[in-house]
């Protein structure tokens, strides 16, 4: 199985991204692992915040494939704790063809964008910014192959 993160503009904060880019390596040790990242949207202050997700859910739907098992990183979406995390993880290996995960703008997603997701996940009841959301993500992520491995990294 593929897994993809697709993340809506690109992570500003180069501490974050030091971050990201350590557990994409960690993670490509386990499972094939890539991040897209959409471009920032040109002159968005003369957009209205519904334009805006309309704008971006289009970039969204243009990089996904029929086939593939979408899930949006969303405040109203399921909580797991981190084994039940690697254990849907592991269920998804073995369904899906390729893993979509997307983290959307500032605003969230647009109403094509929801209607496509198969699910949607929370990290938390807690409200991130989307730049630390991509590094709490990736770690989670990581955590998850450790604990379907074995390997001592998750402590419980």
């Amino acid at each position: 199985m593929k897994t993809e993160l697709i993340l809506v503009s690109k992570t500003t904060d180069k501490h974050l991204a030091v971050g990201i880019n350590d557990y994409t390596e960690r993670i490509s040790h386990y499972i094939p692992f890539e991040i897209t990242v959409i471009p920032d949207l040109k002159n968005t202050k003369s957009l209205t915040e519904e334009q805006q997700k309309n704008k971006e859910g289009e970039l969204i739907l243009q990089k996904l494939q029929p086939s593939d098992t979408v899930v949006l990183l969303d405040e109203h979406g399921k909580e797991y704790r981190s084994i039940e995390f690697a254990d849907w993880l592991q269920r998804k290996q073995n369904t899906a063809r390729r893993l979509v995960f997307v983290v959307g703008g500032p605003y969230g997603f647009s109403d094509a964008v929801y209607a496509r997701a198969n699910e949607k996940l929370s990290l938390s009841k807690m409200t991130f910014s989307h730049q630390m959301v991509r590094l709490l993500f990736v770690e989670q992520i990581y955590r998850a192959c450790t604990i379907i491995k074995g390997e001592p990294y998750h402590h419980e």
